[in-house]
């Protein structure tokens, strides 16, 4: 490494002075990152090796990551920051690059977390030292401990591995891990943006942040597909990682068999021994007060040890029935994100990359008539998918409109016989406790002009009929008038969690 100046310092060796510099850039992020980004993403990385690029490129930091997650996450969110901060500092350009860290293959050094350490110690960056690379510490260094599987590892301190704990969960052969559901093959989009986001950030540091990560949203929205990929992606990255899935169900079952038994340390040692535990459809613990009572034991025993809890459900916490209020209140002290029913251009976009992945051509004109008459979600999405791609092959038809029009002739039917002004209407008068003839009336109390909106908001994303055409069924109201509720539920069900749900809750109704 060669010897580097920053503007303003005496010339020190290249140690000191990379350290200082990298140091006092991480110190400037600290204070303009939120803290539990900087403490996720930021503190826990090794410092960089700084050297002299070529004349164009001033300084050059090498740093390396643990693993792919946090690489790209790193690269798209900070490291054109990271860059500036440390072009301002050294007074010459400063290029950041990335690479993934070599694995250890012998026993590693452990160390607290870092969200252990005491509120008014002072931030502990990088130092670069003659044997190596190791945190600085704010004291004398602490004596090397056993930890968790899963705690994050220091450097140049290597220490005898704990003992493996008996009775472990299944292996990476058996964690009930769906290896094609992955993040690369899940479509992004506004629908599922902030889910996605969220399970990125555990996939990159799990039981940092978002822990539980509470996941909720209607049938066929892809809440299972995206904790598949958190698993995949942590046993990517950690092959003997302590990760599984299962559905609700199955957990009953393991309670009722334990129970029969009387063998609930079996039980005990299968499920508070995970790094991840990857739950589907909570909902279905209404009830069941001995599961409730396991599943909290196990719940409080995971985040006591740092472990990721990722579960989903139909509802939000505060909307499950039948459970109990120390676990609905658990579930919602960590993050809880809703899946929304994808929007028209990622309905397309899922089309055209599934009908990719099936090796068969999605002209886009096609996939925009199949995502604008299949709405529900992705599962359906899907089912249509398969109808016209057999189609196609079967009649040895080119894939066009006309095509999918005679594929989807049943759906499409379906779909126009069910869903109609006057069945929404009917539906929405229902739900909420009104008279029908109300929804065509000139009232304007609150408690009947809101589900009339609500009403027009769903005949408008449910139904090809125009907003006058709407309006008129709505008793002779302008086309405006349809407008402004449309864009009003809209944008509160973006917002509103209780308004979403009962959205959610309409829209499946009016499917059947």
């Amino acid at each position: 490494m060669q010897s580097v100046g920053m503007q303003g310092e005496n010339s020190q060796g290249a140690d000191t002075l990379g350290a200082d510099l990298w140091q006092r850039g991480c110190e400037r992020l600290a204070t303009e990152l939120p803290e539990q980004q900087f403490n996720t993403w930021i503190r826990p990385l090794p410092p960089a090796m700084v050297a002299e690029g070529a004349s164009a490129d001033g300084l050059v930091f090498s740093l390396r990551v643990p693993n792919r997650f946090k690489l790209d996450w790193i690269r798209n969110q900070y490291a054109g920051r990271i860059e500036s901060i440390l072009t301002e500092l050294a007074g010459k350009p400063a290029r950041l690059e990335l690479a993934l860290a070599a694995r250890e293959p012998m026993a590693r050094a452990v160390a607290a977390p870092a969200n252990t350490v005491a509120a008014n110690q002072p931030m502990a960056v990088g130092q670069v030292l003659h044997n190596g690379l190791r945190p600085v510490s704010a004291g004398p260094s602490p004596a090397p401990v056993a930890a968790p599987a899963n705690g994050p590892l220091t450097h140049g301190q290597p220490v005898a591995q704990a003992p493996a704990p008996q009775n472990l969960p299944p292996s990476a052969s058996r964690h009930r891990i769906n290896s094609a559901l992955t993040f690369d093959n899940l479509v992004p989009g506004r629908a599922n943006q902030m889910a996605r986001t969220a399970a990125l950030h555990v996939a990159g540091a799990p039981g940092a942040m978002y822990n539980p990560l509470f996941i909720y949203g209607g049938v066929g929205l892809g809440k299972t597909h995206l904790i598949h990929a958190v698993g995949n992606a942590l046993l990517k990255d950690k092959p003997d990682a302590r990760v599984l899935y299962l559905h609700a169900e199955q957990f009953i079952s393991d309670v009722v068999k334990n129970y029969q038994r009387k063998t609930f340390d079996e039980l005990k040692a299968k499920y508070h021994s995970l790094d991840l535990l990857l739950i589907d459809d909570v909902q279905f613990f209404a009830g069941k007060e001995r599961t409730q009572e396991e599943f909290f034991n196990a719940f409080e025993a995971l985040l006591a040890k740092r472990a990721h809890i990722i579960m989903t459900s139909d509802t939000y916490p505060k909307g499950l029935a039948d459970i109990d209020e120390r676990l609905t209140s658990r579930f919602d002290a960590g993050l809880t994100v809703a899946i929304e029913p994808p929007e028209l251009e990622m309905r397309v976009a899922i089309l055209i990359k599934k009908a990719e992945a099936e090796q068969t051509p999605m002209p886009e004109d096609v996939a925009f008539f199949i995502a604008k008459n299949v709405r529900a979600n992705v599962r359906e999405l899907e089912g249509a998918l398969r109808k016209v791609l057999a189609y196609s092959r079967f009649s040895h038809k080119e894939i066009n409109i006309q095509l999918a029009r005679e594929a989807l002739k049943d759906l499409l039917s379906i779909q126009n016989r069910q869903v109609s002004v006057e069945n929404i209407q009917k539906t929405v008068a229902d739900f909420y406790k009104i008279k029908i003839a109300d929804m065509y009336s000139k009232k304007r109390p609150a408690s009947i002009a809101r589900p009339r909106q609500i009403a027009m908001y769903l005949a408008k994303e449910m139904t090809q009929k125009s907003l006058p055409e709407i309006g008129e069924l709505f008793g002779g109201r302008d086309h405006t008038t349809v407008l402004h509720a449309v864009r009003k539920i809209g944008g509160e069900r973006q917002k509103n969690t209780e308004l979403n749900q009962q959205l959610h809750v309409l829209e499946q109704t009016l499917k059947g």
